[in-house]
Protein backbone atom coordinates (compact mmCIF):
# COMPACT_ATOMS: atom_id res chain seq x y z
CA UNK A 1 0.00 0.00 0.00
CA UNK A 2 1.34 3.43 -0.92
CA UNK A 3 2.05 6.08 1.70
CA UNK A 4 -0.86 8.17 0.37
CA UNK A 5 -3.28 5.25 0.62
CA UNK A 6 -2.07 4.47 4.13
CA UNK A 7 -2.63 8.06 5.17
CA UNK A 8 -6.11 7.92 3.64
CA UNK A 9 -7.01 4.81 5.64
CA UNK A 10 -5.62 6.39 8.80
CA UNK A 11 -7.71 9.50 8.18
CA UNK A 12 -10.88 7.42 7.86
CA UNK A 13 -10.08 5.56 11.10
CA UNK A 14 -9.33 8.78 12.98
CA UNK A 15 -12.46 10.46 11.65
CA UNK A 16 -14.50 7.42 12.65
CA UNK A 17 -13.02 7.46 16.15
CA UNK A 18 -13.75 11.17 16.48
CA UNK A 19 -17.36 10.74 15.36
CA UNK A 20 -17.78 7.85 17.81
CA UNK A 21 -16.41 9.89 20.72
CA UNK A 22 -18.62 12.85 19.79
CA UNK A 23 -21.69 10.64 19.51
CA UNK A 24 -21.09 8.73 22.74
CA UNK A 25 -19.91 11.52 25.05
CA UNK A 26 -22.05 14.47 23.95
CA UNK A 27 -25.25 14.89 26.02
CA UNK A 28 -27.55 15.52 23.07
CA UNK A 29 -30.68 15.56 25.27
CA UNK A 30 -29.49 16.53 28.76
CA UNK A 31 -33.05 16.97 30.11
CA UNK A 32 -36.00 14.71 29.42
CA UNK A 33 -39.17 16.44 28.25
CA UNK A 34 -41.17 17.33 31.38
CA UNK A 35 -44.93 16.76 31.69
CA UNK A 36 -46.77 19.40 29.68
CA UNK A 37 -43.83 19.93 27.33
CA UNK A 38 -40.76 22.13 27.42
CA UNK A 39 -40.85 25.77 28.47
CA UNK A 40 -40.71 27.91 25.33
CA UNK A 41 -37.89 30.40 24.84
CA UNK A 42 -39.29 33.92 25.18
CA UNK A 43 -36.91 36.88 25.19
CA UNK A 44 -39.68 39.38 25.95
CA UNK A 45 -40.53 37.44 29.11
CA UNK A 46 -36.93 37.35 30.30
CA UNK A 47 -35.79 40.93 29.59
CA UNK A 48 -37.27 44.37 29.28
CA UNK A 49 -37.41 46.23 25.96
CA UNK A 50 -34.73 48.64 27.18
CA UNK A 51 -32.38 45.79 28.13
CA UNK A 52 -32.84 44.09 24.75
CA UNK A 53 -32.31 47.34 22.86
CA UNK A 54 -29.07 48.01 24.78
CA UNK A 55 -27.73 44.57 23.91
CA UNK A 56 -28.79 44.89 20.28
CA UNK A 57 -27.09 48.27 19.94
CA UNK A 58 -23.89 46.82 21.36
CA UNK A 59 -23.80 43.88 18.96
CA UNK A 60 -24.73 46.01 15.94
CA UNK A 61 -21.69 48.11 16.72
CA UNK A 62 -19.44 45.13 17.55
CA UNK A 63 -20.12 42.76 14.66
CA UNK A 64 -18.48 44.77 11.85
CA UNK A 65 -15.21 44.73 13.79
CA UNK A 66 -15.28 41.15 15.05
CA UNK A 67 -16.48 39.67 11.75
CA UNK A 68 -14.18 41.96 9.76
CA UNK A 69 -11.21 40.86 11.83
CA UNK A 70 -12.04 37.21 11.24
CA UNK A 71 -12.72 37.66 7.53
CA UNK A 72 -9.65 39.75 6.76
CA UNK A 73 -7.42 37.39 8.74
CA UNK A 74 -8.73 34.41 6.79
CA UNK A 75 -8.42 36.15 3.42
CA UNK A 76 -4.83 37.24 4.14
CA UNK A 77 -3.89 33.70 5.21
CA UNK A 78 -5.39 32.23 2.03
CA UNK A 79 -3.79 34.82 -0.23
CA UNK A 80 -0.36 34.14 1.24
CA UNK A 81 -0.81 30.39 1.57
CA UNK A 82 -2.65 29.31 -1.55
CA UNK A 83 -0.75 31.47 -4.03
CA UNK A 84 3.03 31.56 -4.64
CA UNK A 85 3.20 34.90 -2.81
CA UNK A 86 3.87 33.42 0.63
CA UNK A 87 6.46 30.94 -0.62
CA UNK A 88 8.36 33.71 -2.42
CA UNK A 89 8.22 35.92 0.66
CA UNK A 90 9.83 33.44 3.04
CA UNK A 91 12.44 32.48 0.45
CA UNK A 92 13.41 36.17 0.12
CA UNK A 93 13.56 36.61 3.90
CA UNK A 94 15.77 33.57 4.50
CA UNK A 95 18.13 34.05 1.53
CA UNK A 96 20.38 36.65 3.25
CA UNK A 97 20.87 34.18 6.12
CA UNK A 98 21.83 31.28 3.88
CA UNK A 99 18.33 30.16 2.91
CA UNK A 100 18.34 27.09 5.17
CA UNK A 101 15.04 25.40 6.00
CA UNK A 102 15.28 26.40 9.66
CA UNK A 103 15.50 30.08 8.77
CA UNK A 104 12.72 29.70 6.23
CA UNK A 105 10.41 28.12 8.78
CA UNK A 106 11.18 30.53 11.63
CA UNK A 107 11.21 33.73 9.57
CA UNK A 108 8.27 32.56 7.48
CA UNK A 109 6.07 31.89 10.51
CA UNK A 110 7.11 35.19 12.11
CA UNK A 111 6.53 37.26 8.99
CA UNK A 112 3.21 35.65 8.12
CA UNK A 113 1.93 36.05 11.68
CA UNK A 114 3.06 39.68 11.67
CA UNK A 115 1.32 40.40 8.37
CA UNK A 116 -1.88 38.85 9.66
CA UNK A 117 -1.64 40.83 12.90
CA UNK A 118 -1.08 44.12 11.05
CA UNK A 119 -3.93 43.43 8.61
CA UNK A 120 -6.42 42.77 11.42
CA UNK A 121 -5.12 45.43 13.81
CA UNK A 122 -7.61 48.14 12.71
CA UNK A 123 -10.49 45.76 13.44
CA UNK A 124 -9.04 44.87 16.86
CA UNK A 125 -8.76 48.59 17.58
CA UNK A 126 -12.36 49.12 16.53
CA UNK A 127 -13.60 46.23 18.72
CA UNK A 128 -11.78 47.62 21.77
CA UNK A 129 -13.30 51.05 21.10
CA UNK A 130 -16.80 49.52 21.02
CA UNK A 131 -16.15 47.60 24.24
CA UNK A 132 -15.09 50.82 25.94
CA UNK A 133 -18.03 52.78 24.60
CA UNK A 134 -20.43 50.21 26.06
CA UNK A 135 -18.62 49.92 29.38
CA UNK A 136 -17.20 46.39 28.99
CA UNK A 137 -13.50 47.28 28.83
CA UNK A 138 -11.57 48.94 31.67
CA UNK A 139 -8.15 48.87 30.00
CA UNK A 140 -6.15 51.89 28.91
CA UNK A 141 -4.47 51.76 25.51
CA UNK A 142 -1.07 50.85 26.93
CA UNK A 143 -2.44 47.86 28.82
CA UNK A 144 -4.47 46.77 25.81
CA UNK A 145 -1.45 46.97 23.51
CA UNK A 146 0.68 45.00 25.96
CA UNK A 147 -1.94 42.23 26.07
CA UNK A 148 -2.10 42.20 22.28
CA UNK A 149 1.70 41.83 22.09
CA UNK A 150 1.66 39.10 24.73
CA UNK A 151 -0.92 37.10 22.79
CA UNK A 152 0.97 37.61 19.54
CA UNK A 153 4.28 36.55 21.11
CA UNK A 154 2.88 33.41 22.72
CA UNK A 155 1.05 32.40 19.54
CA UNK A 156 4.03 33.05 17.30
CA UNK A 157 6.54 31.25 19.52
CA UNK A 158 4.25 28.23 19.72
CA UNK A 159 3.68 28.28 15.95
CA UNK A 160 7.42 28.50 15.19
CA UNK A 161 8.20 25.67 17.62
CA UNK A 162 5.50 23.42 16.17
CA UNK A 163 6.53 24.13 12.57
CA UNK A 164 10.22 23.53 13.29
CA UNK A 165 9.29 20.17 14.80
CA UNK A 166 7.05 19.44 11.83
CA UNK A 167 9.85 20.02 9.34
CA UNK A 168 12.41 18.16 11.39
CA UNK A 169 10.13 15.12 11.19
CA UNK A 170 9.41 15.52 7.46
CA UNK A 171 13.11 15.58 6.75
CA UNK A 172 13.93 12.66 9.07
CA UNK A 173 11.06 10.41 7.94
CA UNK A 174 10.08 11.37 4.36
CA UNK A 175 7.57 8.50 3.98
CA UNK A 176 5.97 8.27 7.43
CA UNK A 177 6.23 11.89 8.59
CA UNK A 178 2.45 12.35 8.47
CA UNK A 179 1.97 9.60 11.06
CA UNK A 180 4.58 10.99 13.45
CA UNK A 181 3.26 14.53 13.15
CA UNK A 182 -0.32 13.34 13.71
CA UNK A 183 0.76 11.57 16.90
CA UNK A 184 2.73 14.62 17.98
CA UNK A 185 -0.25 16.91 17.37
CA UNK A 186 -2.47 14.71 19.53
CA UNK A 187 0.12 14.65 22.31
CA UNK A 188 0.56 18.42 22.11
CA UNK A 189 -3.17 18.95 22.73
CA UNK A 190 -2.89 17.01 26.01
CA UNK A 191 0.27 18.85 27.06
CA UNK A 192 -1.25 22.28 26.39
CA UNK A 193 -4.45 21.37 28.23
CA UNK A 194 -2.39 20.56 31.30
CA UNK A 195 0.05 23.47 31.09
CA UNK A 196 -2.29 26.27 29.96
CA UNK A 197 -3.61 27.18 33.43
CA UNK A 198 -0.09 27.06 34.88
CA UNK A 199 1.92 28.86 32.20
CA UNK A 200 -0.44 30.94 30.04
CA UNK A 201 -3.25 32.19 32.29
CA UNK A 202 -0.84 34.01 34.66
CA UNK A 203 0.57 35.96 31.70
CA UNK A 204 -2.72 37.83 31.33
CA UNK A 205 -4.18 37.83 34.83
CA UNK A 206 -2.96 38.02 38.40
CA UNK A 207 -4.35 35.32 40.65
CA UNK A 208 -4.53 35.63 44.41
CA UNK A 209 -5.91 33.10 46.90
CA UNK A 210 -9.43 33.92 48.01
CA UNK A 211 -9.25 35.04 51.65
CA UNK A 212 -10.46 32.55 54.23
CA UNK A 213 -14.09 33.15 55.03
CA UNK A 214 -17.64 31.98 54.55
CA UNK A 215 -17.66 32.26 50.73
CA UNK A 216 -14.40 30.37 50.24
CA UNK A 217 -15.49 27.62 52.61
CA UNK A 218 -18.87 27.46 50.87
CA UNK A 219 -17.22 26.96 47.47
CA UNK A 220 -14.82 24.33 48.77
CA UNK A 221 -17.72 22.53 50.45
CA UNK A 222 -19.64 22.66 47.18
CA UNK A 223 -16.70 20.97 45.45
CA UNK A 224 -16.51 18.32 48.17
CA UNK A 225 -20.24 17.61 47.84
CA UNK A 226 -19.66 17.17 44.13
CA UNK A 227 -16.66 14.87 44.67
CA UNK A 228 -14.47 17.22 42.65
CA UNK A 229 -10.96 17.52 44.11
CA UNK A 230 -10.06 21.21 44.00
CA UNK A 231 -6.67 22.38 45.20
CA UNK A 232 -7.50 26.04 45.76
CA UNK A 233 -9.89 28.93 45.14
CA UNK A 234 -8.33 31.89 43.34
CA UNK A 235 -9.50 35.38 42.50
CA UNK A 236 -8.55 36.77 39.07
CA UNK A 237 -8.03 40.51 38.66
CA UNK A 238 -10.47 40.67 35.73
CA UNK A 239 -11.49 44.23 36.67
CA UNK A 240 -8.14 45.43 35.30
CA UNK A 241 -9.45 44.56 31.83
CA UNK A 242 -13.20 44.15 31.82
CA UNK A 243 -16.48 44.57 33.65
CA UNK A 244 -17.65 41.10 32.55
CA UNK A 245 -18.60 38.54 35.19
CA UNK A 246 -17.36 34.97 35.18
CA UNK A 247 -15.90 32.08 37.11
CA UNK A 248 -14.40 28.79 35.97
CA UNK A 249 -12.67 25.61 37.06
CA UNK A 250 -9.42 25.20 35.15
CA UNK A 251 -6.92 22.42 34.71
CA UNK A 252 -7.19 18.78 35.59
CA UNK A 253 -5.28 16.55 37.96
CA UNK A 254 -2.87 18.52 40.12
CA UNK A 255 -3.65 21.85 38.39
CA UNK A 256 -7.39 21.94 39.12
CA UNK A 257 -8.62 25.10 40.85
CA UNK A 258 -11.71 27.29 41.11
CA UNK A 259 -11.16 30.77 39.68
CA UNK A 260 -13.60 33.61 40.39
CA UNK A 261 -13.46 37.00 38.66
CA UNK A 262 -13.14 39.85 41.13
CA UNK A 263 -15.96 41.55 39.20
CA UNK A 264 -18.27 38.66 40.10
CA UNK A 265 -17.34 39.01 43.76
CA UNK A 266 -18.32 42.67 43.83
CA UNK A 267 -21.54 42.45 41.76
CA UNK A 268 -23.15 39.10 42.55
CA UNK A 269 -24.59 37.68 45.75
CA UNK A 270 -22.86 34.71 47.45
CA UNK A 271 -25.68 32.38 46.39
CA UNK A 272 -25.34 33.52 42.78
CA UNK A 273 -21.60 32.95 42.93
CA UNK A 274 -22.28 29.43 44.22
CA UNK A 275 -24.58 28.81 41.25
CA UNK A 276 -21.97 29.98 38.76
CA UNK A 277 -19.29 27.83 40.40
CA UNK A 278 -21.68 24.86 40.57
CA UNK A 279 -22.03 25.07 36.78
CA UNK A 280 -18.25 25.05 36.40
CA UNK A 281 -17.92 22.13 38.80
CA UNK A 282 -20.31 20.29 36.50
CA UNK A 283 -17.68 20.41 33.78
CA UNK A 284 -15.13 18.92 36.16
CA UNK A 285 -17.48 16.28 37.59
CA UNK A 286 -18.52 15.15 34.11
CA UNK A 287 -14.93 15.08 32.87
CA UNK A 288 -15.62 17.68 30.18
CA UNK A 289 -12.03 18.94 30.12
CA UNK A 290 -10.67 15.43 29.62
CA UNK A 291 -13.27 14.41 27.03
CA UNK A 292 -12.82 17.75 25.25
CA UNK A 293 -9.07 17.21 25.22
CA UNK A 294 -9.56 13.71 23.79
CA UNK A 295 -11.80 15.12 21.05
CA UNK A 296 -9.23 17.83 20.39
CA UNK A 297 -6.43 15.27 20.17
CA UNK A 298 -8.36 13.08 17.73
CA UNK A 299 -9.34 16.16 15.73
CA UNK A 300 -5.74 17.36 15.64
CA UNK A 301 -4.46 13.96 14.49
CA UNK A 302 -7.16 13.72 11.81
CA UNK A 303 -6.51 17.31 10.75
CA UNK A 304 -2.78 16.74 10.38
CA UNK A 305 -3.39 13.59 8.35
CA UNK A 306 -5.78 15.45 6.05
CA UNK A 307 -3.27 18.28 5.83
CA UNK A 308 -0.59 15.82 4.77
CA UNK A 309 -2.77 14.50 1.94
CA UNK A 310 -3.50 18.04 0.74
CA UNK A 311 0.06 19.40 0.85
CA UNK A 312 1.33 16.31 -0.99
CA UNK A 313 -1.14 16.92 -3.82
CA UNK A 314 0.53 18.07 -7.07
CA UNK A 315 -2.31 20.54 -7.66
CA UNK A 316 -1.76 22.19 -4.25
CA UNK A 317 2.00 22.33 -4.85
CA UNK A 318 1.49 24.10 -8.18
CA UNK A 319 -1.10 26.51 -6.76
CA UNK A 320 0.95 27.49 -3.72
CA UNK A 321 4.37 27.40 -5.40
CA UNK A 322 6.32 24.96 -3.21
CA UNK A 323 8.21 21.80 -4.08
CA UNK A 324 6.71 19.32 -1.62
CA UNK A 325 6.18 18.64 2.11
CA UNK A 326 9.93 18.75 2.73
CA UNK A 327 10.19 22.19 1.12
CA UNK A 328 9.98 24.82 3.87
CA UNK A 329 8.20 27.10 1.40
CA UNK A 330 5.08 25.08 2.24
CA UNK A 331 4.77 27.01 5.55
CA UNK A 332 2.24 29.55 4.21
CA UNK A 333 0.09 26.77 2.75
CA UNK A 334 0.13 24.87 6.04
CA UNK A 335 -0.92 27.94 8.02
CA UNK A 336 -3.65 28.81 5.50
CA UNK A 337 -5.09 25.30 5.54
CA UNK A 338 -5.05 25.21 9.35
CA UNK A 339 -6.90 28.54 9.46
CA UNK A 340 -9.46 27.34 6.90
CA UNK A 341 -9.98 24.01 8.66
CA UNK A 342 -10.40 25.70 12.05
CA UNK A 343 -13.05 28.02 10.61
CA UNK A 344 -15.14 25.20 9.16
CA UNK A 345 -14.75 23.12 12.33
CA UNK A 346 -16.39 25.85 14.44
CA UNK A 347 -20.04 24.77 13.91
CA UNK A 348 -19.24 21.20 14.95
CA UNK A 349 -17.29 22.37 17.99
CA UNK A 350 -20.05 24.74 19.04
CA UNK A 351 -22.96 22.31 18.71
CA UNK A 352 -21.09 19.95 21.04
CA UNK A 353 -20.11 22.78 23.36
CA UNK A 354 -23.71 24.01 23.68
CA UNK A 355 -24.88 20.53 24.69
CA UNK A 356 -22.07 20.21 27.24
CA UNK A 357 -22.87 23.64 28.68
CA UNK A 358 -26.55 22.72 29.01
CA UNK A 359 -25.54 19.60 30.95
CA UNK A 360 -23.40 21.75 33.25
CA UNK A 361 -26.42 24.03 33.82
CA UNK A 362 -28.48 21.01 34.84
CA UNK A 363 -25.67 19.90 37.10
CA UNK A 364 -25.77 23.27 38.86
CA UNK A 365 -29.53 22.96 39.32
CA UNK A 366 -29.23 19.43 40.70
CA UNK A 367 -26.38 20.39 43.02
CA UNK A 368 -28.06 23.48 44.46
CA UNK A 369 -31.77 22.76 43.90
CA UNK A 370 -32.27 26.51 43.52
CA UNK A 371 -33.77 27.39 40.11
CA UNK A 372 -34.72 30.89 41.30
CA UNK A 373 -31.15 31.87 42.08
CA UNK A 374 -29.97 30.13 38.91
CA UNK A 375 -32.29 32.34 36.86
CA UNK A 376 -31.20 35.46 38.77
CA UNK A 377 -27.53 34.62 38.21
CA UNK A 378 -28.05 34.01 34.49
CA UNK A 379 -29.85 37.33 34.08
CA UNK A 380 -27.13 39.15 36.00
CA UNK A 381 -24.39 37.59 33.87
CA UNK A 382 -26.25 38.33 30.64
CA UNK A 383 -26.89 41.98 31.52
CA UNK A 384 -23.34 42.58 32.77
CA UNK A 385 -21.74 40.84 29.77
CA UNK A 386 -24.29 42.23 27.25
CA UNK A 387 -24.94 38.69 26.03
CA UNK A 388 -27.41 38.40 23.18
CA UNK A 389 -30.53 36.40 24.12
CA UNK A 390 -31.50 35.80 20.48
CA UNK A 391 -28.57 35.88 18.02
CA UNK A 392 -29.11 35.64 14.23
CA UNK A 393 -29.27 32.04 13.04
CA UNK A 394 -25.97 31.75 11.18
CA UNK A 395 -24.05 33.59 13.88
CA UNK A 396 -25.59 31.28 16.47
CA UNK A 397 -24.55 28.18 14.52
CA UNK A 398 -21.04 29.41 13.81
CA UNK A 399 -20.06 31.29 16.96
CA UNK A 400 -22.32 30.44 19.92
CA UNK A 401 -20.39 28.07 22.19
CA UNK A 402 -23.06 28.38 24.93
CA UNK A 403 -26.84 28.22 24.91
CA UNK A 404 -28.43 31.66 24.82
CA UNK A 405 -29.49 33.11 28.15
CA UNK A 406 -33.16 32.67 27.22
CA UNK A 407 -32.52 29.00 26.41
CA UNK A 408 -30.85 28.59 29.81
CA UNK A 409 -33.76 30.24 31.60
CA UNK A 410 -36.22 28.00 29.74
CA UNK A 411 -34.14 24.96 30.72
CA UNK A 412 -34.25 25.98 34.40
CA UNK A 413 -38.03 26.46 34.19
CA UNK A 414 -38.42 23.02 32.60
CA UNK A 415 -36.23 21.48 35.30
CA UNK A 416 -38.36 23.06 38.01
CA UNK A 417 -41.60 22.01 36.30
CA UNK A 418 -40.43 18.40 36.09
CA UNK A 419 -40.02 18.35 39.87
CA UNK A 420 -43.34 19.85 40.80
CA UNK A 421 -45.56 17.39 42.70
CA UNK A 422 -48.53 15.90 40.91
Amino acid sequence: MSARATAGVALLLLAGALVAVLALTTPWRPLATPPGGRTQVDVSRDFTTTQVQREQAFHRALRPGSLGRLGVGLVVALMLGLTPLGARLIDALARPLGGGWGWQVALGALSLSSIGQLATFPFALYVETVLRRHGLSTQDWVSWTVDLLKAFTIGTVLTVAVLLGFYAVTRAAPRTWWAWTALSAAALVFVLSYLFPVLVEPVFNKFTPMPAGQLRESLMELAREDNVPVREVLVADASARTTSLNAYVSGFGATKRIVVYDTLLTQATPTEIRLVVAHELGHAENGDVLSGTLMGALGAAAGVTLLALIVKSPRTRRTAGYGGPRDAAVVPAVLALVALGSFFALPVHNVVSRAVEARADLHALELTADPGTFAAAQRRLALANLSTPDPPGLLYVWYASHPTVSQRLALAAAWAAAREPG
